[in-house]
């Protein structure tokens, strides 16, 4: 009954939320004299904490309407390429003149860990002025009938293999933290299948591909509990009047819940500066503030069969790295891999992914021709950092760009690429 009284709890404080909401409104309008008195701002900005902390935010959208190729500005428009119940595959189109060369096709494969994939907004952000981009928009679980049926592992690998056929062949994947698994696993399957569509290369980055190596607490917790423990703990039905009512769910608010107790005492540094920053009428400090924690703080359920299956498969048993995953009753044989290029990037601080634990990709692909494999290691950056903010736009996005362009499958020579280790040094 957990998640019922999440629901009520929430709908309880409705009239509050509307209250404080009301009352800030009347303290920070600049027509009312107290507004330009600290007490007024005192008194708005404890309203407007205590509003933002007792919200459900929803799904935020992506908000690219132009991006700049070539020197100038050209529109972005957000367009469903692909649809199944769980995902939609949302393209980037930018309007471009129709004698320009073709960029590269980049399909980003966004975590279906709990954020939505509007987390990656910085990442798109990024490559969108040199590379044709698509992404996997999740779809909430609680929002999906039972009728659709269920959604697990496998099928996440499936969905990977029918987008990069929806996109076409010489695609380039990119899985970002928890999608390195089952983009790996997908690459094997069709590499073994001698798919047509293979990707010309795959980027790994931040992912838990090995995660005996350097464990981590999110390792750790997997470790210490079967998967029994899993079941009865945090898997709950979704409640009334939701669409997906009944659906048993990994919910999101747990998820945000155990990430967020990780980092305690820096998110409640971060809300009180926010509080001084609203007292101090602080504008441009208050409202990032408020861009990074309406992303943070907005949350999807999983569905029961792909989070269970994905914490036996990948935390317990380390079926990848050990070369006993099976996709269905297939066996994912990561030695099959040879003509697709390998990139991994992993941060410095990472302390959801440890660091080797991407880099261990390498490894369990050893028919990779060297010429065609990279690992880049960032300094001075933890797991966030890995796919935005200014190092990932200064440092990462343009190795993610140029690899691609190296091993783009073009008729000539292939262009050998150095391998970067650490902090961008070749060797």
């Amino acid at each position: 009954m957990f998640y019922q009284f999440y629901e009520m709890n929430h709908a309880a404080m409705v009239p509050f939320r509307a209250a404080a909401d009301a009352m800030r409104f009347f303290y920070s309008n600049p027509l009312n004299p107290l507004s330009q008195t600290t007490v007024g701002r005192t008194l708005s900005a404890s309203l407007e904490v205590f509003e933002r902390v007792t919200r459900r935010y929803g799904k935020p959208a992506f908000g690219l309407p132009q991006t700049v190729v070539d020197g100038r500005k050209v529109a972005v428009t957000e367009e469903i390429v692909w649809e199944k119940p769980f995902c939609n595959l949302l393209h980037f189109r930018r309007d471009l003149p129709a004698d320009r060369p073709e960029d590269q096709k980049i399909l980003v494969v966004a975590p279906m860990s709990g954020h939505y994939a509007t987390l990656l907004r910085g990442t798109v952000e990024a490559l969108l002025p040199h590379a044709d981009i698509y992404i996997t928009d999740w779809i909430d679980a609680r929002t999906v009938p039972l009728t659709e049926g269920h959604f697990d592992l496998d099928d996440y690998i499936d969905y990977v293999i029918e987008m990069l056929h929806a996109i076409g062949p010489g695609a380039h994947v990119i899985g970002v933290c928890q999608p390195s698994v089952p983009v790996l696993a997908a690459v094997a399957v069709m590499e073994s299948q001698r798919d047509s569509m293979l990707p010309a290369s795959m980027t790994l980055m931040g992912g838990p591909i090995d995660t005996r190596i350097n464990p981590t607490a999110v390792n750790k917790l997997a470790e210490e509990h079967p998967i029994e423990w899993f079941r009865d703990n945090v898997i709950m039905n979704v409640p009334w009047p939701q669409s997906g009512f009944m659906r048993r769910v990994y919910p999101g608010f747990l998820q945000l819940s155990g990430f967020m107790s990780m980092n305690l005492d820096r998110h409640l540094i971060a809300h009180k500066e926010f509080f001084q920053h609203l007292v101090k009428n602080d504008g441009e400090s208050a409202e990032r503030h408020r861009d990074f924690y309406d992303e943070y703080l907005a949350v999807m359920d999983l569905t029961e069969e792909f989070y269970l299956q994905t914490v036996d498969t990948v935390f317990i048993r380390h079926s990848l790295p050990k070369g006993e995953m099976m996709h269905r009753v297939t066996p994912v044989d990561t030695k099959a891999i040879r003509n697709v290029a390998l990139l991994t990037i992993e941060g410095e601080n990472d302390d959801i992914s440890g660091l080797g634990q991407t880099k261990a990709a390498h490894a369990i692909c050893p028919n990779i021709p060297e010429d065609m494999r990279m690992h880049y290691m960032q300094p001075d950056v933890g797991h966030y950092g890995v796919f935005n903010g200014s190092r990932f736009r200064r440092e990462i996005a343009p190795r993610i760009v140029a690899f691609a362009q190296k091993h783009a499958r073009a008729p000539g020579k292939r262009t050998p690429v150095k391998r970067v280790i650490r902090g961008g040094k070749a060797v």
